[in-house]
């Protein structure tokens, strides 16, 4: 029998005229599930596309690095199992993977307060890595979190927490793809302090401009996460400004920070979540806390040079966030989409699991300024267990193409390791987007 909110989606849809949402899955191959390193948030990226080609990364069943690639709309992968495995048993490190502008893969690894891991592809388009190199030298020592992003012309910014939790600094390297050589931009861009530690998530826009956002954390636990602060840059990670222009004195501290919103301790606010950009490069960034009881996911966003706020208000119970460790929570972190359709009220996407909702691979969707309530619908038929959101972001802002990195995995509270089986690492395709 079919589900009561699909039936209600199809009456929704056949009510405005759009063409129900499709999904196709692709297989892959096996992955380790005993956590849920291969699926956490935070990484920049699991999939990676150019015109031709797209790119996926993942921990097999041995914990093995595997590189993958595929023919765009092809369903045959081609499998390199390489040289580099992980501590896969630490759900913090996570694969990143990006392409620079030559077609030259990048890679980084393993990292939870330890040495840099990092190896580039010994040839454009290829999905074998080089031996491990450096980049600049410097603060290589103790990396967390590491993040490439695409810059306007093929070269690359980097982003990693140097130190640990509630005791590091965000340190930015650049990479010119015209020389092949990596800069260290700023050693501390983001300064705790000795007494905390930013939290940041990160997008590129079509301008070029470099929009980041972060809240703090006073300790190593999660209830002490507050705020959410802004910065940006548009000389490609050299200089920063808050959003009204004034430039920023580096490094950024708690005390010089823009707070585009005021969030207590102990509301249950996750770090490390998802931004985007709209047309005019406004940003929106996507997060969750509690709010009147309820844990909801709530949307930050800059306009006409205000900072504003949505609760997406489609959850009704609340759980309380806190403790260290990889945790155990019944809703995953948001990614966040945004289409402007050609309108000035865009349509925002959030990707998300929810145990309420059997932990599937859930879409909710919104028009900015519309008084309707947001519309939830269900992309995944089985339950994803502990996974969290990462799609191809590259080819999102190509084509408006939504392919997702879906695998079943476990975790255990606070860094523990299940007993579970592999399972298959699979790219979910997403169709016929709502548009209205």
């Amino acid at each position: 029998m079919r589900s009561p909110h699909i039936f209600y989606f199809l009456f929704f849809c056949f009510m405005i005229g759009c063409a129900p949402i499709k999904t196709t899955m692709v297989d892959v191959g096996k992955g380790w599930s005993n956590n849920s390193v291969n699926t956490v948030i935070f990484r920049q990226n699991a999939l990676v596309s150019n015109a031709d080609y797209q790119f996926i990364s993942y921990y097999d069943p041995d914990a093995k690095m595997v590189l993958a690639k595929r023919k765009r709309n092809d369903t045959l992968w081609e499998l390199n199992k390489t040289q580099y495995s992980g501590n896969a048993k630490d759900a913090h490190n996570a694969i990143s993977i990006a392409l620079d502008g030559e077609n030259i893969m990048h890679a980084s690894w393993d990292h939870h307060d330890n040495a840099l891991n990092y190896a580039k592809g010994i040839k454009p388009l290829s999905n074998v890595l080089g031996s491990k190199e450096t980049m600049t030298g410097f603060e290589e020592d103790k990396l967390s979190y590491p993040q490439f992003y695409n810059l306007k012309g093929g070269d690359l910014f980097f982003l990693y927490r140097s130190g640990q939790s509630g005791k590091g600094s965000l340190v930015a390297n650049g990479y010119d793809v015209s020389t092949g050589r990596w800069e260290q931009l700023h050693d501390n861009l983001i300064d705790g302090e000795g007494q905390r530690n930013a939290y940041w998530q990160a997008c590129v826009d079509n301008f070029g401009t470099i929009h980041l956002s972060w809240v703090w954390r006073e300790s190593w636990d999660v209830a002490t996460n507050h705020d959410m602060c802004y910065a940006k840059s548009t000389d490609g990670g050299k200089t920063w400004q808050k959003s009204t222009g004034e430039i920023y004195n580096l490094p950024i501290t708690a005390k010089t920070a823009e707070y585009a919103w005021k969030i207590p301790p102990n509301s249950s606010l996750i770090n490390q979540t998802s931004m985007t950009v709209d047309a005019e490069g406004n940003p929106f960034i996507a997060t969750y806390w509690t709010e009147r009881s309820q844990t909801n996911y709530q949307i930050i966003y800059l306009e006409n040079g205000i900072w504003k706020q949505e609760n997406t208000a489609f959850r009704t119970t609340a759980f309380k966030l806190g403790g260290g460790g990889t945790k155990r929570i019944p809703i995953s972190r948001p990614a966040i989409l945004l289409n402007d359709n050609g309108d000035e009220n865009p349509i925002l996407y959030l990707i998300f699991r929810d145990e309420a909702r059997g932990n599937k691979i859930s879409l909710a969707y919104h028009q900015l300024h519309n008084k309707k309530p947001w519309q939830v619908v269900d992309l995944s038929k089985e339950s994803v267990g502990a996974w969290e959101p990462n799609y191809d972001k590259g080819l999102w802002k190509m084509e408006k193409k939504l392919h997702i990195f879906m695998q079943k995995v476990d975790q255990v509270d606070g860094e523990g390791v299940a007993n579970s089986q592999p399972t298959e690492v699979k790219v979910l395709e997403v169709y016929n987007l709502p548009k209205k």
